[in-house]
This record gives C-alpha cells, sequence and structure tokens, in this order.
C-alpha cells in the first residue's frame, strides 16, 4: 500500500510539472480587422499585456482575415508578423514588441570577436557578427535605415541592397553614380536608368554616394535581408563650371561594348547649327563612322551601311522617317530628350531588325514635385516644354510642342511664286510616368510628327509619323526586373496633285506603313560575375504600297491600288555580361529571329536560270489571309569582349551578326519622304550581316581626356539596287525592277575628346570605304561588268572638330568645322550614234566624284546670371553657319543645250546663314 502510494504521489507531481512547462495553445478567429485590432483581441482574451509605439502600426492598415486553432502564442504573432518589420519578445506574461531588431537575453558566443573577414572573387567582405546591439549605434548621429527585420533563424552573411540615385531637386534618374561602404569594401555603379545593385554583409553599414557633380550622401544602414533602398542627391553647386560629361568619365575604356556613343544633350546647345535648331542627327553625323551623303540629306549612313539600315527608337517606338522638311531639321524635338545611345558596333542581343545601327532614344521623365519647362525661339521655330506633376512625388506629364513659322516668311518675300508656295512643319511629344508601388512603374509616350511643302509647283506634299508606347516594369526583387512593352508606329505619305489649267490630270497619291510591337525584356544579376539579359518579341507589320485616287472632273486618270503586304517578325534573345577577372569582361548573347510573310498576296513565281521580268512568269500564286507566303530565319550572335592592358587603358573586339527583312526602296542618292518600304516574301530575300571590330581606348585622367581608335570590317548580303529607269511606285511586280548585290565596308575611326575644363570638345576622324558589287550570270543584272564600285555614300575621309571654349561661366565660344572627301558620282564621257539617233555615252557607275565638302561654323554662347531664385534661366546662342561662304555642291546634273552637255550643280546654303537664338528654363 505504501509503494502505491508513492508511485501516484510521484505520477501526480510529474503531471503538475509537465503542465506547467506545456505551453498554453490558443484560438482566435480574425475576420478583416487592423494589425492593431489584433493584438488588442489577444490582450483581451489572453493573460499577456503587449507593450509597442502604436505609430508603427500605421503602415500596416490592410484588413486581416486569419483562422488560428490551438495555436502557441509564438505561433500566433510570427504568423500575424511575417510581412511586417516587427518582432516580439516574450518573458513573464508580457510582450516586448520591437520595429526591425529583436531582443537578446544573452550574448552570442562571438559577440566579443568585432568582425570576421571573408575574401571572395579577389574583394575583402567583412562580415559582421549579428546581432547588432546599441552599443553600435549613436543616436546622435544620422537616422538609421532598417533592411528587413532581423531573424533568430538567419544564416545567409550577406544581402543585396538596391534602389535607384535621383536628382533630389528635379527626380531625374541619375547615371554613372558610385554607391560604395565607408571602406570601400563593396561597390557599384548606377546605370542609365539610375539604378543600382550593391552587396554588403549582414549588420550596420555605412554606405555613401560619389559623383563629381553631386554633393555625397551618407545613409547609416541596417541590413537583415535583400530591400531597396532610393537615394536623392543634391547638385554640387560649386563645380557648375566644369560641364559637360564629365560623368561619363572613363565609361569607354571600362565597358566591352565597341561602336556606342552617347550624345550629351545638354552639351547640344553649345555646337553652332543652321538656323540655331538643336539637332540630336546634326550631332551625330560630327561622330566617327556615321555620314550623310551631302547637306541637308535625310537620312545617314554608319559604317557603310544604307540609310534604312538605321533602327531609330523614340521610347521603344520605331521611328521611320526621323526628319522635317527633307532633312534641314530633326523630327525629335531635343528639348523633350532626356538621352541618346548610338550603338555602330556590338548591338545589343535585344534589338533587331536592322543590319547598321541602333538609335535608342529616350524622351524626359518629368519632374513628380514642382512644375517645370523649357523652350527656345528662333528665326524659323519655336518650342516649348513642359514637366507637370500629377500626383506629387508618383506621376508627372511631359508636353513638348515644336513648329515653324516658314509659311509666314515665304508670304513676306517678293517672288511671287515663293509666295504661293508652303513648307511647314509641327511635331509634339507627350509622356506619363506613374511609380505605381515600389516594384511596379509605368511609362506612356505618344509622338506625332507632321510634314508639308509645295515649292513653286502644283503639288502639295504632305507626310507624317506617329507612334506610341507603353511601358511597365516589375521589380521581383533586387536581382531580377522585366518590362513589358507594346508600341505602335506609322509613317504615312500623301501627293495632292492640283493641275488648275487641266483639272483632269489632278490625283491623290497615299502610301501608309504600320507596325504593332510587343516585347517582354528582362534582366537577372545572378551574381558579381554575371548580369543576365533575356527577352522575346513580335511584331506585325501592315504595308498599304499605294492608291492613287483621281480627284478632278472629268478625269483622264485611272484609280490604282496596290495589294497590301503583311508580315510577322518575332525574335527571342539571350545574353550574359560575364565579368571573367578584374581584367577580361565578355558580353555574350544570342539572338534567333523568325519571319513569315503572310497573306491575303498574288505572288508571281519564275524561271530558275532566267532574269526576273514579266517575260520568265512561271505561275502566279493566291495566298488567303494570314496564310504563310514565304519564311526566313536566323541565329544573330553578338559578342563583345573588353580587357584591361592597363587601368586607363583597355583593348576591345566584337563580332556581330544581324538580319534585315525590310527594304527601302529609293532612287534617289539621299533618303526622300516619298521613299517606299517593302517587305521580303518569296521574290525578295532579307539582308543580313557580318561586322568585326577591333579597338584601342586610353584615358587620360588627370587631363579627363580620352582616346580611342578603332577599326572595323563588314560584309553585307542581299542588298537591294535598281535597274536603269526602274518605276518604283505603283508598281505591282516590284521585284522585276529589282537587282540584288553584295557590299562591303571597311574604316578606322579615330576619336580624340576633351570632358571638361575651359578648352572642350572633341576631334574625330574616320578613313573608310564601302563598296557594292551587282553582279549576275545575266549581263542585263550587272553593273560595272559585275565587279566591286564605290556605293554612293562612299566617303574616304571625314574629319569633324567640335569645341567649346569658356571665358566665364556666362560666355563661352563655339566651333564646328568638318571636311568630307566628295561623294561619287556617275558622269557622261562621250556621245555616239545609233540608228541615226546621238546617244550620251556614260562612266562606269560611281566613277568620279564631286568636290570635296568642308564647312566652319562659329557660335557666341550668352548665359543668364546663375541666381537660383529667379523665374527662369535664360541662354542665348548666337552663331553663323558656313562662315567661309564655301560653295559646296548638294548635287551635280547634266544638261544638253544645242548639242553639247553642260554639268550644274546646286547648293543649299553657299553664303554664311547667320542665327539668333533664344532659350529659357524654369
Amino acid at each position: 500500500m505504501k509503494r502505491i502510494l508513492i508511485t501516484l504521489l510521484v505520477a501526480l507531481v510529474y503531471q503538475i510539472a509537465t503542465a506547467q512547462v506545456e505551453e498554453k495553445k490558443f484560438s482566435f478567429n480574425f475576420e478583416n480587422t487592423t494589425l492593431e485590432k489584433a493584438i488588442e483581441s489577444i490582450e483581451q482574451e489572453s493573460d499577456y499585456s503587449f507593450y509597442f509605439d502604436k505609430d508603427w502600426f500605421k503602415n500596416y492598415q490592410e484588413p486581416i482575415t486569419h483562422r488560428f486553432s490551438n495555436e502557441t502564442l509564438e505561433t500566433v504573432l510570427t504568423t500575424l508578423f511575417q510581412n511586417t518589420q516587427i518582432n516580439f519578445y516574450v518573458t513573464d506574461k508580457k510582450v516586448i514588441l520591437t520595429q526591425n531588431s529583436m531582443i537578446y537575453d544573452k550574448l552570442p558566443e562571438n559577440y566579443f570577436n568585432d568582425e570576421k573577414t571573408k575574401t571572395t572573387n579577389n574583394t575583402t567582405v567583412v562580415i559582421q557578427s549579428a546581432p547588432v546591439f546599441q552599443k553600435e549605434l549613436n543616436p546622435n548621429e544620422n537616422k538609421v535605415n532598417f533592411i528587413g527585420k532581423e531573424n533568430k533563424t538567419q544564416k545567409a552573411k550577406t544581402y543585396t541592397l538596391s534602389g535607384y540615385v535621383k536628382d533630389a531637386k528635379t527626380g531625374k534618374p541619375l547615371p554613372e553614380v558610385i554607391i560604395k561602404t565607408k571602406n570601400n569594401e563593396a561597390t557599384a555603379i548606377t546605370d542609365n536608368q539610375g539604378f543600382y545593385t550593391i552587396t554588403l554583409p549582414v549588420g550596420l553599414n555605412i554606405i555613401e554616394t560619389d559623383n563629381f557633380l553631386y554633393k555625397k550622401e551618407t545613409r547609416k544602414v541596417m541590413v537583415y535581408s535583400n530591400g531597396k533602398l532610393d537615394l536623392a542627391v543634391s547638385e554640387n553647386v560649386n563645380q557648375l563650371k566644369e560641364v559637360i560629361v564629365k560623368g561619363k568619365k572613363s565609361e569607354a575604356i571600362k565597358s566591352a561594348n565597341t561602336g556606342v556613343t552617347s550624345i550629351d544633350i545638354e552639351g547640344m546647345k553649345n555646337i553652332p547649327m543652321v538656323l540655331g535648331e538643336r539637332d540630336i542627327f546634326k550631332v551625330a553625323t560630327t561622330i566617327p563612322g556615321i555620314k550623310t551623303t551631302g547637306e541637308g540629306s535625310a537620312g545617314f549612313n554608319v559604317r557603310g551601311g544604307k540609310t534604312d539600315q538605321n533602327l531609330i527608337l523614340l521610347d521603344n517606338g520605331v521611328i521611320y522617317n526621323p526628319a522635317h522638311f527633307f532633312g534641314f531639321f530633326s523630327g525629335i524635338n531635343s528639348f523633350t530628350v532626356g538621352s541618346a545611345d548610338i550603338y555602330k558596333g556590338s548591338i545589343p542581343a535585344e534589338y533587331g531588325g536592322r543590319l547598321s545601327s541602333v538609335f535608342d532614344i529616350k524622351t524626359k521623365n518629368a519632374n513628380t514635385t514642382k512644375l517645370t519647362g523649357e523652350g527656345g525661339i528662333g528665326p524659323v521655330t519655336s518650342n516649348l516644354t513642359v514637366g507637370i506633376p500629377i500626383i506629387k512625388g508618383k506621376s508627372s506629364l511631359l508636353v513638348g510642342g515644336r513648329a515653324t513659322y516658314s509659311d509666314w516668311i515665304l508670304k513676306t518675300l517678293d517672288d511671287k511664286s515663293l509666295q504661293n508656295s508652303q513648307a511647314s512643319f509641327y511635331d509634339a511629344v507627350i509622356k506619363y510616368n506613374h511609380k505605381i508601388t515600389e516594384k511596379d512603374d509605368l511609362e506612356a509616350t505618344a509622338y506625332y510628327s507632321h510634314d508639308k511643302f509645295s515649292v513653286s509647283s502644283d503639288s502639295l506634299y504632305k507626310y507624317s509619323n506617329r507612334l506610341f508606347s507603353l511601358k511597365w516594369g516589375h521589380s521581383f526583387n533586387s536581382k531580377h526586373k522585366g518590362a513589358l512593352l507594346y508600341s505602335n508606329s506609322q509613317y504615312k505619305f500623301n501627293i495632292e496633285y492640283d493641275k488648275s489649267t487641266d483639272p483632269t490630270k489632278s490625283f491623290d497619291f497615299g502610301y501608309k506603313i504600320n507596325e504593332n510591337h510587343f516585347q517582354f525584356k528582362f534582366g537577372y544579376t545572378l551574381n558579381d560575375k554575371h548580369k543576365i539579359s533575356y527577352g522575346l518579341s513580335s511584331k506585325l507589320y501592315q504595308i498599304e504600297p499605294g492608291d492613287l485616287d483621281p480627284t478632278g472632273e472629268g478625269t483622264i486618270i485611272t484609280p490604282v491600288s496596290i495589294e497590301k503586304e503583311k508580315a510577322l517578325e518575332s525574335g527571342i534573345y539571350l545574353s550574359d555580361s560575364f565579368k571573367v577577372s578584374e581584367k577580361l569582361l565578355v558580353n555574350a548573347g544570342i539572338r534567333y529571329s523568325f519571319y513569315a510573310a503572310l497573306g491575303p498576296s498574288t505572288q508571281r513565281t519564275y524561271q530558275t536560270n532566267s532574269p526576273i521580268t514579266d517575260a520568265t512568269v512561271t505561275e502566279t500564286k493566291e495566298f488567303g489571309n494570314n496564310e504563310v507566303i514565304k519564311t526566313y530565319n536566323g541565329f544573330e550572335p553578338r559578342v563583345s569582349a573588353r580587357f584591361f592592358l592597363r587601368k586607363d587603358l583597355s583593348v576591345k573586339a566584337s563580332y556581330d551578326k544581324t538580319y534585315q527583312y525590310l527594304h527601302l526602296l529609293s532612287s534617289n542618292t539621299t533618303q526622300s519622304p516619298t521613299d517606299t518600304w517593302k517587305l521580303s516574301d518569296l521574290n525578295v530575300s532579307p539582308q543580313d550581316a557580318n561586322q568585326f571590330s577591333l579597338g584601342l581606348y586610353k584615358d587620360f585622367i588627370e587631363k579627363d581626356c580620352e582616346v580611342s581608335v578603332e577599326g572595323y570590317y563588314k560584309k553585307t548580303n542581299n542588298i537591294l539596287d535598281y535597274r536603269v529607269g526602274a518605276e518604283l511606285l505603283l508598281n505591282e511586280n516590284i521585284e522585276t525592277q529589282l537587282l540584288k548585290g553584295k557590299g562591303k565596308a571597311y574604316g578606322v575611326e579615330f576619336l580624340l575628346k576633351k570632358n571638361s575644363g575651359r578648352l572642350n570638345g572633341w576631334l574625330g576622324y574616320t578613313y573608310s570605304r564601302t563598296f557594292v558589287k551587282l553582279d549576275s550570270q545575266f549581263e542585263s543584272d550587272k553593273v560595272n561588268n559585275g565587279n566591286w564600285f564605290p556605293a554612293n555614300y562612299d566617303k574616304p575621309h571625314d574629319l569633324s572638330a567640335v569645341l567649346n571654349y569658356r571665358f566665364t561661366k556666362r560666355y563661352s565660344a563655339s566651333t564646328n568645322f568638318i571636311y568630307q572627301t566628295g561623294r561619287p558620282i556617275t558622269y557622261p564621257v562621250g556621245k555616239y550614234t545609233y540608228g541615226n539617233a546621238e546617244y550620251t555615252m556614260y562612266s562606269d557607275r560611281n566613277q568620279y566624284r564631286i568636290p570635296d565638302y568642308y564647312r566652319l561654323d562659329i557660335g557666341i554662347n550668352i548665359e543668364g546670371n546663375h541666381k537660383i531664385k529667379k523665374l527662369a534661366h535664360s541662354f542665348w546662342n548666337i552663331s553663323v553657319y558656313n562662315v567661309l561662304g564655301r560653295n559646296n555642291p548638294y548635287s551635280v546634273f547634266f544638261v544638253t543645250k544645242n548639242g553639247e552637255i553642260k554639268a550644274y550643280k546646286t547648293t543649299i546654303f553657299s553664303v554664311p546663314v547667320p542665327t539668333i537664338t533664344y532659350n529659357f528654363k524654369f
């Protein structure tokens, strides 16, 4: 009996002991309640008291709906605080809440070891011991930014911090800003969108910004997880005298890309231009490797490429004709532009559809905090751009417009024929940007341009560009970003012929090309060595090649409508920027493009061993709506590499393969508003090119100068040319007018650039050759007996110097000198008689050249006073275009009079052209 009583007593004591140790379980049911109310409910239904600051719950107002059944208090609180910055500590029926940090009831084992180091990738990273206690924080110093919250199960030693660096005043993202820790243990640099990513050790870090033009910004950051921190920096007013492109220093030698140039948008105002108009494309032609066929010509030739081989992008949408008034003015208002990057080589894998270059132009984001504006008044044009904040700190609207008053000028002239002429244009840009959340942003851009001219004729020419683009950007995490993009582009022109003396011959001719483009783009930072880009895109082309409609009564014109064209072009790409070592950087990418010509369409087939003419047709095929007519595809590898020979000297090499499925049909030497685009189909194959580049790049850091020498070699297949007397408009079987050939181009480009100081600017020189070969087994399809001959835009020597000298902070002088070899031309060399008729005999195509081109422009720039508090800041530009009065030939033509052949030349500006322009900014 005694033994039984002892056993029962032990069991009772054990049960009481275990009951005290066993943690109490709770059940709660929360329905659409706030976090603070949920904590109050727990306090009322339990015997625990909570201690916290109510201000912590202001950011957590989303309603909570959750059911807890027989759960421990720790489980309940862990679930409730899972997506917050709040931690908790439970002791003696008390729950103490903390923000970010945790409460420890004992010191960690390694607390008295201040820090340990870890060496990775030749970089020493200091790993601080967690937790971080109050002894490491000084409440009198800057506020601490907490990233994530401390976790007892935390095992990671480093985390990734990312964000955007912006101008504190304008909200503009800032590229080339260095983010580093206090002792340079970790560094990063912002990209073109102002975005940075830096790896930091867990615990307390002190980071700071570094950029020549902006004040240093220092922040204390407590890092407990991956997170985001945006920084705003203020302009360093004391450094304003050192302008131009100091922030871009060393980028030429650091990147792995060859043939890439960024235009300084703000610095353009100092370059003398015809009629005082800032022009991105005119500035681009002073860069080695980019040329035009002549003064006042639209389009440009990049490294021996044709004018249709350049992809012009405005906020990811295509501009088909980026010129006003035959190329005298740019089609894009420079006051609305935020950045412009030109890729002549090392074209990134994300771009496709063109062989020679990409002009990636981005409009500005308007200030989200205050109203801003910029404008200019010139002798022929005026423009105004206004930035309007919509939701403070989140969204804004940019509105820019430009117009010419040349019509008014023409009506004031004494020449009656010119008084009846028309020559006008306008363009407008609207951009909306919205920061939806910390991870999502939206951009929408609309652009429209319109030209109209009729000079001493019965024909009125009109052409216009229309563009709409939409971009939704999303940040999945600090390492992974993506964007969904849509754009619609349209170009069209009309010719209205109104013969008042004979209305039976009046007509209206129209042409239109339209494309819809969808893109998915992603970027992933795998680690410090690999930055991966990938994505896919698809665009639908729709072309209306021409409609001729009679407009006069009793017309003798027969209506004509050329069959529409349609095609789908798609692409997928993957690229990796691989930092092999501190010296070697490799960018390797692959793009696969697929093209399908679609119906409805009528296509001819021709005899295989005969020239393509009306006489060699074998069959006519009919294709239904969206039926595939012909497909083309190809892989496009893009590889480039940079190797540091010294810290200020690098060598680069690259290889690009590109395809182009769209062709520009033009019988003119220069691009014209009435040129038409043709899609590849059953009888027209896509163009393709291979380009190799090799360059040497040197920085003179103390003098802020950079020098580069870059060579290239490019081969092109399936370029189009035309038979003698070809009819390109309103031709139902355009393939019968075409010749197919090959091209090759090579050259050496030299650039010396001084970025800052009293004297700044650049000197560029290019020696290059461009040849075409039109060979065939048929004599009728040969040009120059099938031998290589210079292309129309072959100009071996090209020299440009753009210099600016600043006398004071307000006064400076600018000069712009250009020299180019004359372009090739075909001359008449004799006469012969055949069948009692006399004919002119011409030389081989492009055997001769027109006279060389050179021009000197000068300008005086006067800035208003630099008082900070004033209504607007002003800027005067007084310039003289072609100050030497050089009579540069635009074209040379021949006329037969009285049996003699006489040569004539036309000139655009044969006398100096003075201009005064007033610009303002607020």
